[in-house]
């Protein structure tokens, strides 16, 4: 299926590692042209030259508030465009209620949250119809993770935005998305899965509970992250995608 990237450019942050880069990977492979982002310069400009001449990296913080104005301006001198974005971060710091400090909350809620919205304002307001703005967050919008507090609070906020900035975009042609990842194989999830007494216990329980009965591979999450951004996906907006090897238990 031709899903129609063929030098289309997108902006992709957090996607030195992980689900963002497994996301620019599929996009770079169907023929988009992507600009990556990450805090560190070094694997910033290391993604960047693994993905090829289609790409280019701009380190910095997604809680830069200029960051928006910075990614955008980049996509637009080096590839001469700008068709969407993908809005990835790092999660939170783990912890339960007891756990997390002030700092880590303010923290994860400038990164997490108000520079996302950041992202998203800027994006608004340039994107053309046919462009689309999307939100990589978590099975926590529908379901508390356990151990995830900070993550449980913000990733639920920031759906809401989600479909509040769709219903407004789309009379302009606009499309807002969000993927909901739930256990897929990334570094992320096994330092997660690490901090239990037993990560080769704890993860065959959380694959148990997996109708799959297997973690999803970030190329499995990558693909459907390209799809939901490319004009294939002209008709969906305003939904948020399970990515979860069927865990959620409602429709």
């Amino acid at each position: 299926m031709d899903l129609g990237l063929k030098d289309r450019v997108y902006v992709v942050t957090g996607a030195t590692r992980g689900l963002g880069n497994a996301v620019a990977r599929e996009l770079v492979a169907d023929g988009a042209k992507v600009v990556v982002t990450g805090r560190d310069e070094q694997r910033v400009a290391d993604a960047a030259a693994e993905l090829g001449p289609n790409a280019a990296g701009v380190a910095i913080d997604n809680a830069d508030p200029q960051a928006p104005e910075r990614l955008i301006a980049a996509a637009r001198e080096r590839f001469g465009g700008f068709d969407g974005i993908l809005i990835s971060v790092g999660g939170p710091a783990p912890g339960f209620v007891a756990d997390n400090t002030d700092e880590q909350w303010r923290t994860a809620f400038e990164s997490v949250f108000l520079g996302a919205v950041r992202l998203a304002r800027a994006a608004a307001a340039d994107l053309e119809a046919g462009g689309v703005i999307g939100f990589v967050l978590s099975a926590s919008v529908y379901e508390p993770i356990p151990g995830l507090t900070i993550s449980n609070g913000l990733r639920p906020g920031l759906a809401g935005f989600a479909k509040s900035i769709a219903d407004e975009l789309g009379p302009r042609g606009v499309r807002v998305v969000g993927l909901l990842p739930s256990r897929i194989d990334t570094d992320r999830v096994r330092e997660l899965d690490a901090l239990s007494a037993d990560p080769e216990a704890t993860r065959a329980a959380n694959e148990s509970r997996i109708p799959l009965r297997r973690y999803g591979t970030p190329e499995e999450f990558g693909r459907v992250g390209a799809f939901l951004l490319s004009p294939a996906a002209s008709y969906l907006t305003g939904i948020m995608v399970p990515v979860d090897g069927g865990m959620r238990s409602g429709f």
